[in-house]
C-alpha cells in the first residue's frame, strides 16, 4: 500500500496531531468523561484534521494513509482519554473499510465521501445479545421481499450507534444453521423506518463514548443496500473492517500506555517518601522499566506488522499477536501506574484512575484475548503443516 501523503508532509501532520492532543484534548479529558460527551467544536476540529478519513482513499476525500502511518498517527492522538478516538473509530475503521472492501462503485461514491469528511458518522452492527465472539450465532434476519430486504433483530454494545448516520449491519439471509456462510452485510441509513436505538449504555469506563442497542423492527431497505456481489459474503465483509480495527486498537494501547508511563514517572519524581523521591526506590524503578520495555515491544511489533500489511502480506497471526500483546500490555501498565501513584491513583479526579478503567475494554472488543490466542495458534499450526 502506497501512501498519498509524503513522509515530509506526514511528519508535519504528526506535529499538528501532537499539538491538537496537547492543547485541545488533554485539557478537557476529565470534563468529557464527567459530562458523557465530546463538545461539537472539538468534533469539528477532528473533522478538519482528517481523522475520520485517515484510512479512506483520496478519491473519496480521505487522507489515504498507509497502515504504518495510521498506526503512527494513532500513537499520538491516543495519549489522552480513549473516548476521543472512539468518536471516529467506527467511521475510519469498521464501517468505511467494510464498504471499501465489498461496496459497489455507486455505494462507495455515495457513502465514503460523507464518512471521510466526518459529515456522517458510521457505525457497525455485528454483536448481539447471543452472538459476540461467535459471529456465526447471529440471529438478526434479513428477509428478501421483492426489491427489498426486511430486517428484524437486535444488536448490542454498538459504538457510536446513538450518533450514527449510517450502519453497516450483519444479518442472516441463510438458514438458521448456516453459520458464517449465511451472513450478509447491508448498508442501513439511521433514519430508515423500523430502525431505532436504545438508551446510552452505562459503562465501566469510556463514559463519553456513546454505545447502545440497535433495534430492527420490520426495517425495510432496498435490495441494492446489500454489500457484496451476492448474499452470504457478510462474514468476509465484517472481517475486512475488524482486521483494520484490530491494528488501530493495538496502536491505541501504545498511546494509552505512553501517557500512563508519563504520568507515573512524573509522579514518582515529585512524590517524596523517606526523604527522597519514590523514583529512587528500586521497586518503583522496576515497575517503570517493565512498563517502558513492554510498551516499546508493542510499538515495534505493531510497526513491523503494519509494514508487512502495507507490502501486501495478509499476516493474520501477526495482527492477532499485536492486538493480544498490546491490549494485555496496557492493562499491566495501567495497574502499575495506579500502584505507583498509590492513593492518588485511586482517586476519580486523576486521569490515571480513569485510564485504568478505560483500557480494560481493549482486551474484549475486536476479538477477546482468548479469541486471538486461538487465531495465533491456528496460524502457527497451518504454517507448520505447509
Amino acid at each position: 500500500m502506497t501512501s498519498a501523503v509524503s513522509e515530509a508532509d506526514f511528519s508535519e501532520y504528526l506535529d499538528t496531531i501532537r499539538r491538537f492532543t496537547d492543547e485541545k484534548l488533554k485539557p478537557i479529558e476529565l470534563q468529557v468523561d464527567d459530562e458523557g460527551g465530546i463538545p461539537e467544536p472539538v468534533v469539528q476540529q477532528m473533522r478538519e484534521l482528517g481523522l475520520f478519513g485517515m484510512t479512506i482513499p483520496r478519491k473519496y476525500g480521505g487522507l489515504e494513509l498507509t497502515i504504518e502511518q495510521q498506526c503512527r498517527a494513532t500513537f499520538e492522538f491516543t495519549q489522552t482519554s480513549a473516548t476521543f478516538r472512539s468518536r471516529f473509530s467506527t467511521t475510519l475503521g469498521l464501517a468505511s473499510q467494510a464498504i471499501l472492501f465489498s461496496g459497489r462503485p455507486d455505494q462507495c461514491d455515495t457513502y465514503l465521501p460523507k464518512l471521510a469528511s466526518g459529515e456522517w458518522t458510521g457505525s457497525f452492527g455485528l454483536t448481539e445479545p447471543g452472538a459476540g465472539s461467535d459471529a456465526g450465532g447471529i440471529t438478526t434476519r434479513a428477509r428478501r421481499d421483492g426489491n427489498e430486504y426486511v430486517i428484524n433483530g437486535e444488536k448490542c454494545y454498538i459504538t457510536n450507534a446513538p450518533d450514527a448516520d449510517v450502519f453497516v449491519v450483519m444479518a442472516r439471509t441463510g438458514e438458521a444453521d448456516s453459520g458464517n456462510r449465511g451472513i450478509s452485510a447491508f448498508i442501513v441509513e439511521a433514519d430508515t423506518p423500523g430502525l431505532s436505538t436504545g438508551r446510552h449504555d452505562r459503562k465501566m469506563g469510556q463514559h463519553a463514548s456513546h454505545t447502545s442497542n440497535v433495534f430492527f423492527d420490520e426495517c425495510r431497505i432496498p435490495a441494492s443496500a446489500l454489500l457484496g456481489p451476492e448474499e452470504g459474503q457478510g462474514f468476509k465483509t465484517a472481517m475486512a473492517g475488524i482486521n483494520a480495527a484490530r491494528m488501530h486498537v493495538a496502536a491505541t494501547c501504545v498511546g494509552q500506555a505512553t501517557r500512563l508511563i508519563e504520568e507515573a514517572l512524573a509522579y514518582a519524581l515529585q512524590r517524596v517518601q523517606f526523604n527522597q523521591p519514590i523514583a529512587e526506590f528500586q521497586s518503583v524503578q522496576n515497575m517503570l522499566a517493565d512498563s517502558q520495555a513492554e510498551n516499546l515491544a508493542a510499538r515495534s511489533m505493531i510497526l513491523e506488522t503494519a509494514r508487512r500489511l502495507d507490502a501486501g502480506e495478509l499476516a493474520l497471526g501477526d495482527m492477532s499477536s499485536c492486538k493480544l500483546f498490546a491490549t494485555e500490555m496496557v492493562c499491566r501498565v495501567a495497574d502499575r501506574a495506579v500502584q505507583i501513584l498509590g492513593g492518588a491513583g485511586y482517586m476519580d479526579e486523576n486521569i490515571v484512575s480513569r485510564m485504568y478503567r478505560d483500557v480494560r475494554l481493549f482486551r474484549i472488543f475486536e476479538g477477546t484475548s482468548q479469541i486471538h490466542q486461538g487465531i495465533i495458534a491456528k496460524e502457527m499450526i497451518k504454517q507448520a503443516r505447509g
